[in-house]
């Protein structure tokens, strides 16, 4: 796995990257320079691109932006010690495939890593009812219900297993169709569901209860 750390907090970067480096994973680079880093993103493509929210010349989400804007699509992820509501939000739905707190176990962060690049979204767990409440402030049951009664059989089918944190790849292999017709069915789903992000799409299902579990 190869890592591009992007933060302007010296002591944090470095120390991160000793930590990662120890684990046996690769970092590209460590930097405080935004427009470096970006540049870098660009030029080096590496597996995965670590992001801080807060930084004096861009911020989180507007190097997000400009990653996105250069069609750049490695998983790209927020590390930060913001738990406001507002950029976690906002993360999500520019494009950020996890958002990451500071202060989580050093296991816990190279786990979120592995899933993120393995395809899955990544929402720091302290984080789950902050997504929620604004996914619920948004999305009241009566819409959920009617949107939720516009997906095809197939598409609530995914839409559960999206619910359960599956990758595309592992979707596919549990229904036996291909990657591509999944990212088809996802974004059918994403659509009908006027949300930004897969996990946007699996807070509903699971706070509006539209895939219970047997017993």
């Amino acid at each position: 796995m190869r890592i591009l750390l992007i933060d302007d907090h010296a002591l944090f970067r470095v120390g991160l990257q000793e930590l990662l480096q120890r684990r046996g994973i690769d970092v590209v680079a460590a930097l405080g320079d935004c427009r470096e880093g970006i540049d870098l993103a660009t030029e080096a493509k590496p597996d995965v691109v670590l992001l801080d929210m807060r930084m004096p010349d861009m911020n989180g989400i507007e190097v997000l932006r400009e990653l996105r804007k250069r069609e750049l699509l490695m998983p790209i992820a927020m590390l930060t010690t913001s738990r406001d509501e507002t950029d976690v939000i906002n993360s999500l739905q520019e494009g950020a495939q996890g958002y990451l707190l500071k202060d989580m176990e050093p296991d816990d962060l190279i786990a979120a890593l592995e899933n993120i690049v393995s395809g899955n979204a990544v929402v720091a767990n302290e984080l789950t009812s902050v997504l929620a409440k604004a996914v619920k402030g948004e999305f009241h049951e009566s819409s959920a219900q009617a949107a939720f009664a516009n997906l095809t059989p197939r598409e609530r089918e995914i839409l559960c297993h999206l619910a359960d944190g599956q990758s595309n790849k592992v979707i596919a292999r549990n229904l036996g169709i291909s990657d591509g017709t999944v990212k088809l069915h996802v974004k059918a789903i994403l659509r009908k569901l006027d949300v930004h992000s897969r996990v946007e799409a699996a807070v509903i299902a699971v706070e509006q209860s539209l895939c219970p579990r047997d017993g």
